[in-house]
């Protein structure tokens, strides 16, 4: 019995050397209880306190519902909804870069009379192509629209007159229907769409066809 008194007393003294527990009637009164604060306070801070004011508890929740009011608004300016405003949804028109809009070619290359439709030529929409370009001569291909060359036409007619179309008129006559191309080297009439691998003569390439 005495062994139990002496464990008791031993106890007493390191939960009071050691530790302070708020008692049960300031827990009652609704202020702040710290559970189990270790270390001694010193006079100075044991004076601080029993003059500290005690806050009421109406301010204290007015304190928590204004933070809380305040974390709310954060919380909607970072939302997804916000961000959602500021990166609407929804298909976005890609820019093309100007380097990557070449247009397109025409494959296979057709030219046509003047009722053929000029654009980009395939094998579905035999198109007649009018971005020709000569690869012997280098010369862009000219088009005549209800025309024809005259038999009198001749290589050295066209090497002293291309590109000038006035001049070139010389040796065309009129046909409605048809479409005089020619280049500096070399010349062609057409009334119905033509393939141009057909045409070996002719060494007419597609040049891009802006989009």
């Amino acid at each position: 019995m005495h062994d139990d008194d002496d464990l008791d007393e031993l106890l007493d003294e390191v939960e009071k050397k050691f530790c302070r527990n708020v008692s049960v009637a300031s827990t009652a009164r609704g202020e702040p209880r710290e559970a189990g604060k270790c270390g001694k306070e010193t006079d100075g801070q044991k004076k601080h306190n029993a003059t500290k004011p005690r806050e009421p508890i109406s301010s204290i929740t007015e304190d928590i519902d204004a933070l809380l009011e305040e974390l709310l608004e954060e919380d909607n300016i970072d939302s997804p909804q916000s961000k959602s405003d500021q990166f609407p949804k929804g298909p976005q028109v890609e820019k093309k870069p100007s380097s990557q809009s070449g247009g397109r070619k025409c494959c296979p290359v057709f030219v046509g009379g003047s009722s053929v439709a000029n654009g980009v030529g395939t094998a579905t929409s035999k198109r007649s192509c009018d971005q020709l370009r000569c690869i012997s001569c280098d010369f862009r291909v000219l088009m005549f629209d209800d025309c024809e060359w005259d038999p009198s036409c001749d290589y050295l007619f066209l090497r002293n007159n291309m590109p000038d179309r006035q001049k070139l008129r010389a040796r065309l006559k009129k046909r409605r229907g048809f479409r005089a191309y020619g280049c500096q080297c070399s010349w062609f009439s057409s009334s119905e769409p033509t393939d141009l691998r057909d045409q070996a003569q002719l060494r007419w390439v597609c040049g891009k066809h802006q989009d």
